[in-house]
């Protein structure tokens, strides 16, 4: 029998649970399949508002009685938004497992959004949006997304803005909660020492007489926009540098061959931009590939943080790589290392309850079912060379290439054809 179970309850709340006998501890989370791309412009941050505001107190607790109430039951509760989603959860000890998730399941059913704690978490969210304007490899990435995904939701800031921010009260919370915070829209995960009939019967108990609320609504598809942008800021020691290709959604058939790309190019410390940039030629301190994929879209995008005289250098021997990749297929080596890494990595990550609890929220939301360890590992070792060069082929497209440079540029510009791959 699988350690898996799901439970979908009579008002569309969906509950997946993995036992872990081997360890004590338990975590549960409350998922939303609501991000900051649910919102409109003028709403543009108020997932993350309401995921700040309902740790403010509750029609049952103040602040302070929440913070308690983990504490008492030596429970870490912790909570983050996302572009597509936005997470409750708490780790404890198996015998404070009831306890514990009706401090979870109080948080998101009572909210009060009080017009005080609004006007003070107002201030607190626009301190946390001036943080990631003094950290420029956060910006740098911030202009990027705005750019890349224009004139969609993708493109906003989770954090919103500060004017989007100011712009929030009572009414309009509780308008999106209740558009948001519905049955159908929640997704329970539980993972560690647990017995699903017991979190089945927990969270029916919290949440089961909730009504299912409205059907979520559907969503545009995003289209890139590959733009070319140069963003003065004086003050800093360094560029920085943001270069990025379209990529597959989260459940495309070639995500895997996709994963092994990214690996090969900036994925780790074997990867070829690490060895090329930092370690031959000495160009930077941090530089690294990334992916990014969502529902509909995705971006495989490459941070490089380089003094000014050699951002341009920087840029090109970007895209070489780029252009490698697409011209010769990958050696037998270089391909089973990055499996080997791949699969090493996705371990080493799920050996927490936390993070095998967050893994059964992601699969729910983008599958639907679960996907086990060697399902994913047999879906690795299937991805041929071909398979990458087909897909670097497909990616790297000079047209579609899209650069953000951030810092003191003194007139530096970098044009399309120095994308040429």
């Amino acid at each position: 029998m699988s350690d898996v179970q799901k439970t979908i309850l009579p008002n569309g709340l969906t509950v997946v649970t993995e036992a872990m006998p081997s360890v004590r501890s338990v975590s549960m989370g409350i998922w939303l399949r609501t991000g900051s791309r649910a919102e409109s412009e003028a709403e543009n941050g108020i997932t993350h508002f309401l995921e700040h505001m309902v740790f403010k107190g509750t029609t049952n607790r103040t602040a302070e009685e929440i913070a308690r109430a983990a504490d008492s039951i030596g429970g870490h509760l912790d909570a983050f938004t996302a572009k597509e989603c936005t997470s409750f959860s708490i780790k404890v000890l198996d015998e404070h497992v009831p306890r514990a998730f009706e401090v979870l399941a109080d948080l998101v059913k009572n909210p009060l959004f009080r017009e005080d704690h609004i006007a003070k978490e107002s201030q607190v969210v626009q301190e946390e949006i001036k943080m990631v304007e003094d950290t420029p490899d956060d910006l740098v990435h911030e202009i990027f997304t705005q750019s890349y995904w224009r004139n969609h939701a993708l493109g906003r800031p989770i954090l919103g803005t500060r004017q989007t921010v100011s712009s929030f009260n009572r009414r309009r919370l509780f308008r999106y909660f209740r558009r948001h915070y519905t049955p159908r829209n929640i997704i329970v995960t539980a993972a560690g020492h647990l017995d699903h009939a017991q979190i089945r019967a927990l969270v029916e108990k919290e949440l089961g007489g909730l009504p299912p609320g409205p059907e979520p609504a559907g969503e545009r598809a995003p289209v890139p926009c590959p733009a070319i942008r140069h963003k003065r800021k004086k003050n800093l020691e360094q560029v920085h540098i943001c270069v990025g290709a379209p990529a597959y959604p989260q459940s495309h058939p070639r995500r895997f061959a996709c994963y092994v790309l990214n690996t090969i190019l900036g994925g780790g410390m074997s990867s070829r931009l690490f060895q090329n940039v930092r370690e031959k030629r000495g160009l930077a301190y941090a530089v690294f590939s990334a992916l990014n994929s969502y529902r509909d879209a995705g971006c495989l995008s490459v941070y490089a943080g380089t003094a000014i005289h050699n951002a341009r250098t920087v840029v090109q021997l970007i895209v070489e790589e780029f252009a490698q990749l697409k011209a010769k297929a990958l050696t037998e080596e270089e391909l089973t290392r990055a499996k080997d890494y791949l699969k090493g990595s996705m371990l080493l990550g799920l050996e927490s309850t936390m993070s095998r609890m967050s893994n059964l929220a992601r699969q729910e939301m983008y599958f639907g079912r679960y996907i086990s360890l060697d399902e994913m590992a047999s879906a690795i070792d299937a991805v041929t060379a071909e398979e990458v060069l087909a897909v670097a082929r497909e990616l790297f497209d000079a047209d579609r290439i899209a650069l953000t440079v951030l810092g003191p540029l003194n007139g530096a510009k970098i044009r399309r054809s120095d994308l040429r791959c």
